[in-house]
């Protein structure tokens, strides 16, 4: 876990100001104990990609929600689809091959529709 002064001293680019604007619009949801807010490894992570995103990228802030929005949902599906990966690995041969089969038929499906 980590404070704000630390996070701030950690990332270069990262303005105070900035950050303090991100949690006010819950960009970012730090912990809060003893009246001390504190950043796990995934919200420190979060931040750094917000300030990609701000800095570099120059996404302007009423921007952001709406990229990290996409980021999030695309997080999530990757997260079911390892999940989906996992529990399809964990059946037996044919159930794997009648998985893969209808697969196949609905991207068939898929493309034929875009004709």
């Amino acid at each position: 876990m980590m404070r704000v002064d630390d996070l701030v001293e950690a990332i270069s680019a990262l303005q105070r100001s900035d950050l303090e604007a991100w949690i006010r619009d819950e960009l970012v949801t730090p912990r809060q104990e003893a009246g001390t807010l504190l950043f796990t490894d995934m919200e420190r992570a979060r931040v750094r990609l917000i300030c990609t995103l701000h800095y570099e990228l120059e996404i302007d802030a009423e921007t952001l929600p709406v990229v990290l929005s996409l980021v999030d949902q695309l997080y999530d599906t990757r997260q079911r689809l390892l999940s989906l990966t996992a529990a399809v690995a964990a059946q037996d041969h044919a159930v794997q091959a009648a998985i893969i089969a209808a697969m196949k038929r609905n991207a068939g499906a898929s493309e034929a529709d875009k004709l």
